[in-house]
């Protein structure tokens, strides 16, 4: 006849914490059972279960999760691996994986390589033997060898980074399609001097929206006229107020991303310009303060947080062993959000030349 645990006096003291092996003497079983019923496994009856998650209730006993890794071979933990951690796109980035993780009670450590491809092969070495899987965005052209090796055997799923690794599952947004018809949106509404704040030298997506926008610009007979930025709103900012300061003044901006078109709608406000109606201007991925500023900004939208939702739900898939039916390399059309930043509103074809404050942010990628 199997006892009942029975449940410590309150006042009894505990120099340190309950041990598997004590909710086994508690529970009158073995260390054994224990490791199989509150992993879940079998075989174990009914009522040990149930004598056990007593015991392990009037101990308080918690689990020690790297010890139960190193019995189940699972961390229940996802590694994500981003070029920085600051910003709107990450952050909305890391909500998309952060729900989709919860809704599988898995967890997320994730890292920054500090938009540099060593830092991300360190950082990936790092991971290994804490999570299951990787989700990795780093997109150079120098990390085409990123995992190569380095992983070892961990599931892994790349974010706009390199695509050249035979059967690796990846997601990747069509940058140079999106950047083209942002081009030619400009182009429709009559601009034919527009300009170019282009992301990082070295950078995929940078280069990719770059290659998008000479696209649309020959195809329309126009020249292209091209100047650095570094992805976040100090850059744009600086390449804008260049732009306005040469000697022949452009009709309109596409910035590579959201950030630096912020940069630039604060440029012009500060010069006194009206956007449009002096210089309009587009950006790209539809953060959510681009809907936020005045006047709102064009933008190519990707729905940031349903693509780290996807790319966990993918890596979950993998993890179980269920690869999902889609092709592996998964790619993200952009659509195009027009808002007041390039079309011109009021009977006189000119928006207020005073925009409103605009917040400074960074957010480099």
């Amino acid at each position: 006849m199997s006892r009942r645990p029975t449940t410590p006096p309150a006042d009894a003291p505990r120099a340190k914490p309950a041990t598997v092996r004590d909710v086994a003497r508690l529970a009158g079983v073995s260390v054994a059972s224990v490791s199989r019923a509150l992993n879940g496994l079998e075989p174990v009856t009914a009522a040990t279960r149930q004598r056990v998650f007593e015991a392990a209730e009037a101990l308080r006993y918690v689990p020690h999760t790297g010890a139960r890794s190193l019995s189940t071979r699972r961390t229940d933990t996802v590694g994500v691996i981003l070029p920085d951690l600051f910003g709107e796109f990450f952050s909305e980035l890391i909500r998309g994986l952060d729900i989709a993780a919860r809704q599988r009670g898995l967890h997320l450590i994730v890292s920054s390589s500090h938009d540099d491809a060593e830092d991300a092969a360190a950082a990936v070495r790092s991971m290994r033997g804490r999570v299951d899987g990787l989700i990795v965005m780093s997109p150079h052209l120098a990390s085409s060898n990123l995992t190569a090796g380095l992983a070892g055997s961990l599931p892994m799923l790349t974010l706009n980074g390199p695509t050249d690794d035979a059967g690796l599952p990846a997601i990747t947004v069509d940058n140079h399609g999106g950047a083209a018809e942002a081009t030619r949106h400009l182009i429709a509404t009559g601009r034919r001097d527009i300009a170019h704040i282009a992301g990082p030298g070295g950078n995929l997506e940078a280069e990719a929206r770059l290659a998008g926008y000479l696209e649309a610009m020959a195809e329309a007979g126009l020249e292209a006229r091209v100047v650095d930025g570094d992805f976040d709103q100090a850059s744009g900012h600086r390449a804008a107020m260049a732009l306005l300061a040469a000697p022949r003044r452009p009709d309109a901006i596409f910035a590579g991303n959201d950030m630096m078109a912020i940069g630039a709608l604060l440029a012009l406000r500060q010069a006194g310009l009206a956007c449009p109606g002096d210089v309009a201007i587009a950006g790209f991925d539809d953060v959510p303060m681009a809907g936020l500023v005045s006047p709102g900004l064009t933008t190519m939208g990707i729905n940031i947080a349903e693509i780290g939702r996807r790319a966990l739900e993918r890596l979950a898939a993998e993890l179980g062993g269920q690869r999902g039916q889609g092709p592996v390399h998964e790619i993200v059309r952009p659509h195009l959000v027009v808002r007041e930043s390039s079309v011109r509103t009021g009977a006189t074809g000119k928006t207020d030349p005073r925009t409103a404050d605009i917040v400074s942010q960074g957010g480099a990628r």
